[in-house]
């Protein structure tokens, strides 16, 4: 169910639109869409991921227009992503191939091949308000900048193709193989969802969440509202290559693909530990695997997925994080928000009905209690 922008006259409703751009402007103020760009990183990020949009400046564009407002910026970017066409489809893409990883680390090992990459977080600052920042200019900016990039480099890592952390485990025989599966996925915005879903449909639906609500699941699954008890097996943020067949001679040769470019993407692979029952009532530990991935750094949204999806793929009806209708039906930001927002639209004949019926119980439960009294004085 999808609803749209609360609706009234037609004068209303353009003063209206004229107030709103008024709020929007009138400190004098108009924002550049470069610097939005440059200083919004993780509002970028968050906004492509909810709307399965790759696209820096779009983004940039709906975070001005909305002011802000993340679950505007989404539904703007979603409706004009429905008016794009389809003219290719990409070659599958291998998380394996990620080039100039950024970041990446894992809270299962202290060294893993390649080594752990802190890269850029706030995970490590202390989380007190930079006064000096109301202050910094255009020109410190861009000197440490410079600075920063004359810097000579510690170590001269190889950041691309970096091995899995995950396959550590694999080749000691500790975690199966996954198995291959060449189905074609389900696409959620082209066809509505139904249950029960394929985990392509869940992947999409988790990874469109609304990270907020993605985040605020999870966290329950942990403490104790479910029955994980998962471990960061490796978080990486880099970028992947994306390549399309040749539109012309349909060979499907790897040669004749074309690359069109990359996405910043942020992949995590959870440790999720079972306890097996094996022959004669021998209890063993094994690891299942959950997996989140997300357009830009999004690392808490990309660890809750990956929570999410474990505990979707596994099932318990003991808990309601583990319920795909509960769960998929609700961390949709223009879905939920659309719904919260269609109370303000007018439902004054309902309340009106609802309100005669008060009404009317209250007279005859006046005029009971008036014949009553009238007895009893009798």
């Amino acid at each position: 169910m999808g609803y749209v922008a609360v609706k009234g006259g037609t004068l209303a409703i353009e003063e209206s639109i004229k107030r709103l751009k008024y709020e929007r402007l009138k400190k004098g103020t108009v924002l550049d869409i470069q610097r939005i760009e440059g200083g919004m990183r993780g509002l970028i990020d968050q906004v492509m991921s909810e709307s399965s949009l790759y696209s820096k400046t779009l983004a940039a564009i709906a975070i001005k227009q909305a002011e802000g407002n993340p679950e505007e910026a989404v539904f703007l970017l979603r409706a004009y992503r429905s008016t794009l066409p389809r003219k290719h489809y990409s070659r599958t893409v291998h998380s394996e191939e990620m080039m100039m990883v950024e970041r990446r680390i894992s809270a299962s090992f202290k060294d893993i091949p390649g080594g752990q990459i802190l890269g850029a977080t706030h995970d490590y600052t202390h989380r007190l308000i930079d006064f000096g920042l109301a202050h910094e200019t255009e020109a410190e900016a861009l000197q440490w900048l410079s600075d920063f990039e004359n810097e000579d480099d510690i170590d001269d890592i190889d950041l691309i193709r970096l091995p899995k952390v995950l396959d550590y485990l694999r080749n000691e025989g500790l975690m199966a193989e996954c198995q291959s599966n060449d189905q074609q996925p389900d696409d959620v915005t082209r066809k509505s969802l139904e249950f029960p879903t394929s985990r392509s449909q869940r992947l999409q639906i988790l990874t469109r969440g609304q990270t907020g609500a993605v985040t605020s699941l999870a966290y329950a699954v942990i403490r104790g509202y479910g029955s994980l008890h998962p471990t960061v097996g490796e978080l990486r943020v880099g970028n992947l290559p994306i390549y399309i067949d040749n539109p012309i001679n349909l060979s499907n040769e790897e040669e004749d693909a074309y690359y069109i470019g990359d996405i910043k993407v942020t992949e995590v692979e959870m440790l999720i530990p079972v306890t097996v029952e094996k022959e004669r009532g021998k209890k063993e530990i094994e690891f299942e695997i959950g997996y989140g991935i997300c357009y830009g750094q999004n690392e808490t949204k990309a660890i809750a997925m990956a929570i999410l999806d474990n505990c979707l793929e596994t099932g318990n009806p003991e808990y309601p994080t583990h319920d795909e209708e509960f769960v998929l039906c609700h961390i949709d930001s223009v879905e939920s928000t659309g719904f919260i927002s269609h109370l303000k639209m007018p439902h004054y004949v309902t309340f009106q009905s609802k309100l005669d019926s008060v009404r009317k119980t209250k007279r005859e439960g006046n005029k009971e209690k008036k014949e009553t009294q009238e007895e009893i004085k009798v």
